[in-house]
């Protein structure tokens, strides 16, 4: 597990409030990532400053590693109740990756293979759909986490993944999770060659799984 480095209580920090309060003066957002068990300190936060928009990484980071590594079906129950107080402010945004992490306990990166598409879904659509279940596809990003996600899964399997997991919403809905959340948040406003090009891969499914090697 990464060790975190920030102090205990931080988000409760007067000081630190104010901070993220002048970021949404100057009409910038506050992009977060924290462990699973910092959800609430969370949550408080984005009460308190309402004003800022805040970005909440790789779905809060429910850990499944260490001394957590027994308790992942506790965790996941407790993480539900966090995750959808935390929706209930407007103010924060869902960025959708890094379930592939180690910290997070699915155990891919010591296979001698990666998982396919299929086995990602059958592991984590339940933390995706949960996610958009609370934010809605209008305040999800759905996105990749590399490099650090190579460790376990490549490119084209989590995209196939991710896409497999909302394949039965609308097309609206799948623009804005892979694309148009993200452009109106961080205002991209403008498609570039290279933004089209990305979006057109991430609405298609790659052609082949094979099996193979993790990189090394």
């Amino acid at each position: 597990m990464i060790p975190g480095r920030a102090p205990k209580g931080l988000y409760a920090e007067t000081k630190f409030r104010e901070g993220v309060r002048a970021l949404g003066r100057r009409g910038l957002s506050y992009d977060t990532w924290h462990y699973h068990y910092q959800n609430r300190g969370f949550a408080e936060l984005a009460r308190a400053v309402p004003e800022t928009t805040m970005l909440l990484d790789h779905f809060g980071t429910p850990l499944g590693v260490g001394p957590y590594a027994a308790r992942r079906a506790e965790i996941f129950e407790k993480w539900k109740v966090d995750l959808a107080d935390i929706a209930r402010c407007p103010n924060v945004v869902a960025k959708l990756r890094g379930l592939a992490m180690p910290d997070n306990g699915f155990g891919w990166h010591l296979r001698d293979t990666p998982p396919t598409s299929d086995e990602f879904v059958a592991a984590q659509s339940k933390y995706y759909l949960h996610a958009v279940d609370c934010f809605g596809p209008d305040r999800c990003m759905f996105e990749s986490n590399f490099p650090v996600d190579r460790l376990s899964i490549s490119y084209g399997v989590l995209f196939n993944g991710m896409k497999k997991i909302v394949r039965d919403f609308s097309e609206t809905e799948k623009d804005a999770m892979f694309s148009r959340t993200a452009r109106r948040v961080y205002r991209l406003a403008s498609w570039s060659p290279v933004s089209m090009t990305v979006h057109k891969l991430s609405t298609e499914f790659c052609s082949s799984e094979r099996p193979r090697s993790k990189p090394g």
